[in-house]
């Protein structure tokens, strides 16, 4: 059995965490393994994790307070050598640029829609597993 691979997921705000959990499943596609998810609500704990490595992919909120997504999002690219890739959720459709400034990978405006955050998620995680 294939190890799962672990999702952060960051969020001031359990029901964003929620939701996002719910969107993907422990299971979006059969070419995957099943995912594990680390529910996250604070920046420090945030970079605690990526830190200490083991995470596959970090879906960060943009609209989390104090510390927004997209902040840290620069600041994980910044700082750790072989950051995994960032899907940042923003607050609407043209805020997509600041997800380039962020280096985000890819950027998913709320509201949460299943079909909009699972495509992006898989194709992440298949080009983390081809690393």
């Amino acid at each position: 059995m294939t190890a799962p691979l672990r999702v952060l997921v960051y969020s001031d705000d359990a029901d964003t965490r929620r939701q996002v959990v719910r969107a993907l499943g422990t299971r979006p596609h059969p070419d995957l393994p099943d995912l594990e998810f680390v529910e996250v609500a604070t920046a420090p704990i945030v970079i605690s994790h990526l830190d200490a490595g083991g995470i596959d992919l970090a879906i960060l909120d943009g609209e989390a307070v104090p510390a927004g997504g997209l902040g840290i999002a620069k600041q994980l690219k910044d700082e750790i050598e072989d950051c995994p890739p960032i899907l940042v959720l923003t607050g609407r459709p043209d805020d997509a640029w600041l997800a380039d400034w962020s280096r985000a990978e890819a950027a998913v405006p709320h509201p949460i829609d299943p079909l909009r955050l699972t495509g992006p998620v898989v194709s992440l995680l298949r080009a983390r597993l081809g690393d």
